[in-house]
């Protein structure tokens, strides 16, 4: 549920905090008292698109933040699989605004304002002031009955779209590969050139590295063999003076002294080994010297290999693995277009296996939904006459689309007749606004235990409607807040009395400016609001006694008959 919500900078808004409540929870003030801020906010938290307008003027930014308190085991699963983890229980969600730009956080770590709504469509459904006009488009009606039925109709829609998706993909597969003789024999002999000369080319593994080394040592073998003669001849030289020579003297010198002391003994060992080193090092100068002979057809070879292989690397890959995996794949398109026939019948036979399947699915699908349909119907009419209509007839139509789509091929209208003997019609062209939103209240009754969501915000719902109405409409909304956390704004007293906790949201002057704020009545200022709203300028104690009476009943009578 909603625990709480802190705003901060916002249009009227220096600052507040709300504590709310289980149940029924109700907000309720003069008009332009601010009580549209006071949902905006909310929708703010949630994710709702931020206009640098209702920042409060000369404030360097504003904050808004809503707490919940999640028990629900299924909506801890949803949140989870969004990798949102409870903090004690708790999921904290506030967005700061600072001139054009915004930071949504939920439980102090920065997420996109696409996450914040992922997780509001969790915790939370608002029903705002022009929410009902949904209810005039039909892909909104397949939503509500996909809700509806869900613990069915959820797994067969995924099946749907699975189905869908290897349809698409076979479809599309086979579009792309329908070519006619002309292009099919063009595009056959760029593949017959292309994987030819790559065969031709016969190329080795890590070829081009080995022939770049060889031949950048024979681009500089003239100055290397140059160096090593150097080095030849300061080691050994014809005068007996190279380091080879005067190394073999050094170790002859103190192995004659080396019997006199363990620490010359030691020394004369490794003056010895450092002549075999050298040793070593010189076979291997002459082996390498004798790499570095080569003829000029040598070189020229070379040279021609590797203008070969970068020539094909200017075509086909940046690398001897990347022009053979080029290859295997132009080898591959090859041999569907040698057997072009053979294989398009195969994509022809699998576009029309997944075309079955997709089809099958989407009926099972549609026979599932009619089933939902007539029970959805019928839970619809019957909220609907507890909310005054009297003469209502609620149907759901059901037809099939020409194509498949990945919702199947349902095209669902919900009809209603709101007098005797007229044939049921589309919502739009027969519901008025007031009705609309009753219709919405109807449906949310009908889909409040389908939903995991436990709060509910409905924003004026009471506009267009009073007298017998409204009281219908108080019940069922007092109804709803038994297994959910109802918030409502209103202007009806018959709605503000059936609360279980009241709110008055209230314009103040403070420091020459106007100011919004809202506090929670306790029971002497609950009557004295639901007299105001009663009696309008003049609050007489016979206003106070109505309203006295109206709280009674709706706490005593009306509330215990609705739960």
């Amino acid at each position: 549920m909603l625990q709480s919500l802190h705003v901060k900078n916002l249009a009227l808004i220096d600052e507040l905090e709300i504590t709310f409540q289980k149940g029924f929870n109700i907000m309720t003030g003069e008009t332009g008292a601010g009580k549209s801020i006071i949902i905006g906010s909310i929708n703010l938290a949630l994710g709702a698109r931020y206009q640098v307008e209702i920042l409060r003027k000369g404030a360097e930014f504003g904050f808004v933040e809503l707490v919940f308190f999640v028990q629900n085991p299924l909506q801890i699963a949803r949140l989870k699989e969004l990798e949102i983890f409870l903090e004690d229980g708790f999921v904290i969600l506030n967005r700061r605004f600072v001139e054009n730009r915004s930071y949504a956080r939920i439980n102090g770590e920065v997420v996109t304002a696409g996450k914040l709504k992922q997780v509001a469509e969790i915790l939370i459904d608002i029903h705002g002031q022009h929410e009902h006009q949904s209810l005039l488009y039909k892909e909104k009606h397949l939503a509500i009955l996909d809700v509806y039925g869900k613990a069915e109709i959820q797994v067969i829609k995924e099946n749907v779209q699975e189905a869908y998706k290897a349809y698409k993909d076979t479809k599309a597969r086979l579009e792309e590969n329908l070519l006619d003789e002309r292009e099919r024999q063009k595009k056959l002999s760029l593949l017959q050139f292309e994987v030819e000369e790559i065969e031709t080319a016969n190329l080795q593994e890590a070829e081009d590295e080995h022939l770049e080394e060889q031949y950048k040592k024979m681009l500089s073998a003239k100055k290397i063999r140059e160096g090593l003669m150097q080095t030849r001849a300061l080691l050994e030289d014809e005068t007996g003076q190279g380091a080879s020579d005067l190394l073999g003297r050094g170790v002859r010198a103190i192995q004659e002294v080396g019997n006199y002391d363990e620490q010359i003994r030691i020394l004369c060992e490794q003056l010895g080994e450092i002549e075999i080193l050298l040793q070593d090092f010189q076979r291997d100068l002459v082996d390498y010297e004798q790499t570095l002979d080569f003829s000029e057809e040598d070189f020229a070879e070379i040279e021609s290999r590797l203008n070969t292989i970068n020539h094909l690397k200017t075509k086909y890959g940046n690398t001897v693995e990347e022009i053979m995996a080029y290859y295997t794949l132009q080898e591959e398109e090859l041999q569907k277009l040698s057997d072009y026939e053979v294989y398009i019948e195969s994509l022809k036979q699998a576009y029309q296996e997944a075309e079955h399947i997709v089809y099958e699915k989407a009926s099972q699908l549609s026979i599932l939904r009619q089933s939902y349909a007539t029970q959805l119907a019928k839970c619809i009419q019957e909220e609907l006459l507890e909310l005054n209509f009297e003469e209502v007839c609620f149907e759901i139509a059901i037809s099939e689309k020409e194509s498949v789509t990945e919702y199947g091929r349902d095209d669902v209208e919900f009809q209603v007749s709101l007098n005797t003997g007229e044939q049921p019609k589309a919502l739009g062209s027969v519901a008025s606004g007031g009705e609309l939103s009753r219709i919405m209240l109807a449906i949310k009754t009908v889909l409040a235990d389908k939903e995991d969501v436990e709060t509910l915000i409905f924003d004026e719902i009471d506009v267009g409607i009073s007298g017998r109405t409204a009281q219908r409409v108080s019940e069922k909304l007092a109804l709803l807040s038994a297994n959910h956390q109802v918030l409502c704004i209103t202007h009806l007293a018959q709605i503000a009395a059936m609360a279980d906790a009241h709110y008055l949201i209230e314009k103040q002057a403070k420091d020459n400016r106007t100011i919004t704020n809202i506090r929670l009545l306790d029971s002497t200022q609950e009557i004295e609001e639901l007299a105001r709203i009663l009696g309008g300028v003049t609050i007489t104690d016979t206003v106070r006694e109505n309203a006295r009476e109206m709280k009674k009943l709706a706490t005593t009578n009306n509330r215990r008959e609705c739960i």
